[in-house]
């Protein structure tokens, strides 16, 4: 196994967090063609693994194989293990004394409140494990159940159109891309505040993918759909998604909601009567699924994000018809992202807050995120 120690050491030694770690590995398995399958599994689990706990581990200098030793405390305190990991340190013969526990407050040291719904042990002992796979049923749930069982693929229904699958499983080779959508719990908990009327003039404003989007139409696909993003390419892919599953084509226009007058110049006079204000953030909420942010974070990032929020909410605000909503969204944790936005918000525009919330998903293994709704 001594090869597979080779590259777990390079790994550790050559990524540094500019790109996601699963584009940085599947180039890195392509220039190492002799990696099987179960070898790009294993290292892609330690890899993350080590984003996940590495922080938090102590090994003191005087312990032999230092490195294997960190390794090996990482994969522990995740509940990772097996033959193929024994069988990975049977040349070490590491005594369970010298492995040592996770420090997890070492895991985040940075002072930034988390919002009120989460406690810091609560949020970092949940980056020891990966969540849960999560599919929105919009076909027929009992044929996706039925083949599900079919597979002895495990799931649980956690709400009516919503469907709990352990993380890795190859849904798409089973299951018609129509009849499902993955999509995080609690992004889809946040559908339950739009409640939407046919004939409504509904704004995404950083619509992205189209996720939120295909939410609404899932609730009320007579509603009228604005949406925008900056970058053309992800304003294509909504269009693809929205012909994949048969509803009609918002209006996607192209336009950066940050930029007061280039938001002006695409939308003119038009009034919503709700808006879907999913921002930009930290993705803090999602660091138990892609840990690397936490292991590389960046504090000057981080801070270019309430700006931009604030930036972002209240030049759409404007375009709220009276009495219409703003639906503040995101998927941080992080109390600077979230409440103090929506303060900056209340003080700089007429809206006042009639519901507010952390989305706290730890305990289903889903992410957690925060939303606002104003009026």
């Amino acid at each position: 196994m001594q090869y597979l120690w080779t590259h777990i050491r390079t790994l550790t030694d050559s990524y540094y967090g500019a790109v996601p770690f699963s584009h940085f590995i599947r180039n890195y398995t392509r220039q190492h063609p002799k990696l099987g399958s179960r070898d790009r599994k294993m290292l892609t689990t330690i890899l993350y693994s080590w984003f996940r706990c590495s922080s938090g581990i102590v090994v003191p200098p005087q312990v032999a194989n230092a490195f294997e030793v960190r390794v090996l405390a990482c994969l522990r305190s995740c509940g990772v293990g097996g033959p193929a990991y024994d069988k990975l340190f049977a040349p070490f013969n590491i005594p369970d004394a010298d492995v040592p526990p996770l420090k997890l407050e070492n895991l985040f040291t940075e002072a930034l409140p988390l919002s009120e719904g989460i406690s810091k042990e609560q949020w970092l002992l949940s980056m020891t494990r990966q969540p849960r796979l999560f599919i929105r049923v919009i076909g027929s749930k009992d044929r996706i159940c039925k083949v599900l069982n079919e597979n002895n693929i495990l799931f649980e229904e956690v709400a009516p159109s919503c469907l709990a699958l352990p993380n890795g499983t190859p849904i798409d080779k089973i299951l018609p891309e129509t009849d499902y959508a993955v999509q995080d719990a609690s992004s889809q908990y946040t559908g339950t505040f739009f409640s939407p009327a046919a004939g409504q003039q509904w704004y995404d404003c950083c619509c992205g993918a189209g996720g939120k989007s295909l939410l609404l139409m899932a609730e009320q696909p007579a509603v009228r759909l604005t949406v925008t993003d900056k970058r053309a390419s992800i304003i294509n892919n909504l269009k693809e998604r929205f012909s994949r599953y048969g509803y009609r084509r918002p209006d996607a226009l192209v336009a950066d909601a940050a930029d007061a007058a280039a938001l002006s110049n695409t939308l003119g006079t038009r009034q919503f009567d709700n808006i879907i204000c999913d921002v930009p953030c930290s993705g803090s909420g999602t660091w138990a699924r892609t840990p690397e942010p936490l292991h590389f974070f960046n504090s000057e990032v981080q801070q270019k994000f309430p700006p931009l929020q604030r930036a972002i909410a209240v030049n759409v605000s404007k375009y709220l018809r009276p009495g219409g909503r703003l639906i503040y969204i995101t998927c941080s944790v992080f109390r600077q992202e979230n409440e103090e936005v929506v303060e900056h918000i209340v003080a700089n525009t007429g809206l006042k807050v009639q519901h507010m919330q952390l989305i706290n998903g730890i305990s289903i293994l889903a992410d957690s995120m925060f939303i606002a709704v104003l009026q």
